[in-house]
Formats: structure tokens, C-alpha cells, sequence
């Protein structure tokens, strides 16, 4: 398979049927050790809600409320 001087490649039908990758799919391109993955967009909110229970419990300093808004406003 080769890319066409537009950077253009056609998804095989397999594929693009296993995937669900229909005409007017929107896709997302991302970097990754191995190469480059090629996926179905998500929409903002699918987006939202994958970010937020990635950083769901990666806090990992024990403060309390009290003790962050004493750091976030300082001494008044």
C-alpha cells in the first residue's frame, strides 16, 4: 500500500468494516511507540469523560481542603 502524493491511503474494506469506519467518518491520528494509530474520533464529551478517568485518583499529595487554599492564597 502507498501513500499518494496528497498523503492520501486507502483502508481496506475489512477493516474499515471491523472498525466501523464508514464515508464521512471523522478520524483522529495519534503517535504511539509502535507507529501511528488511526481511530474514530471521539466527540467532545466522550473526549471529557476519557481525560477526566485518566486523572481520576492521580492526585497523590495527601492535603486537605484547608491546607490547598491556605497554599493556592497565602498568608492574609
Amino acid at each position: 500500500m502507498r501513500i499518494t502524493a496528497k498523503g492520501q491511503v486507502t483502508i481496506p474494506h475489512p477493516l474499515r468494516e471491523r472498525y466501523g469506519l464508514a464515508p464521512d467518518t471523522e478520524v483522529c491520528f495519534e503517535a504511539t511507540d509502535r507507529g501511528v494509530l488511526i481511530r474514530p474520533a471521539r466527540s467532545r464529551a466522550e473526549e471529557m469523560d476519557r481525560r477526566l478517568a485518566k486523572a481520576t485518583g492521580s492526585a497523590t499529595v495527601p492535603l486537605s481542603t484547608d491546607e490547598i487554599i491556605q497554599l493556592t492564597r497565602g498568608d492574609e
